[in-house]
């Protein structure tokens, strides 16, 4: 199988994803958000696991799901070495995220969890950059389950947060608030503040 991620013309490179067999063109240059967003989730995975069994991948690595889903990712763990090949990983990966755009938002919430689900993949991410929060999707039992909303709050917020009646605060879900607990590791936390802030 040839690789569709990138396709030269004269003028630029196109980004081509297929989903189900059906090529979809992508941004063929994300907006600067978007790639500070993703930049930032795979500097905090690799940070995290140099030296260790799984593999963080930026965006632009390709994925091969099977002989109708190629993907390409803005971020991804993957800890089955064997699935690591010259071409780009082929199988699932553990972890995956998607940054949704104006022109994937469809597809990243609708067929592409699908498939990602299908394919075993055990944590799932969309990420909002103009809301500026994460939606965790967990494998249970074969199916995607939401297991949190995670929401960026700035310093301002945080601190008019923390001046509310315990009372008030109780009835807040505080753990949808600063930190993502990643599934694959029992000490792997993503924290809101080095994703967003400044963005």
């Amino acid at each position: 199988m040839e690789n569709l991620a990138y396709t030269d013309d004269e003028t630029q490179k196109q980004r081509i994803e297929t989903i189900d067999g059906v090529i979809v063109m992508m941004s063929p240059r994300p907006r600067p958000e978007h790639t500070v967003i993703s930049g930032r989730i795979f500097a905090e995975f690799d940070r995290y696991l140099r030296k260790k069994p799984c593999k963080a991948y930026p965006n632009g690595v390709d994925l091969f799901l099977d002989e109708k889903n190629h993907f390409i990712p803005d971020a991804m763990i993957v800890c089955d070495r064997n699935k690591i090949t010259k071409r780009g990983v082929v199988g699932a990966p553990d972890l995956a995220v998607e940054v949704l755009s104006q022109t994937t938002a469809m597809y990243d919430r609708t067929k592409k969890k699908d498939i990602y689900e299908k394919a075993g993949v055990k944590e799932y991410w969309i990420v909002d950059g103009w809301g500026k929060f994460i939606e965790v999707y967990i494998l249970t039992n074969g199916k995607f389950e939401l297991n949190n909303i995670y929401y960026y709050l700035p310093v301002e917020e945080k601190a008019q947060l923390q001046s509310l009646p315990e009372k008030e605060q109780a009835q807040i879900n505080k753990s949808a608030y600063g930190k993502i607990k990643v599934s694959l590791y029992d000490d792997l936390y993503i924290d809101l503040d080095d994703i967003f802030d400044d963005v």
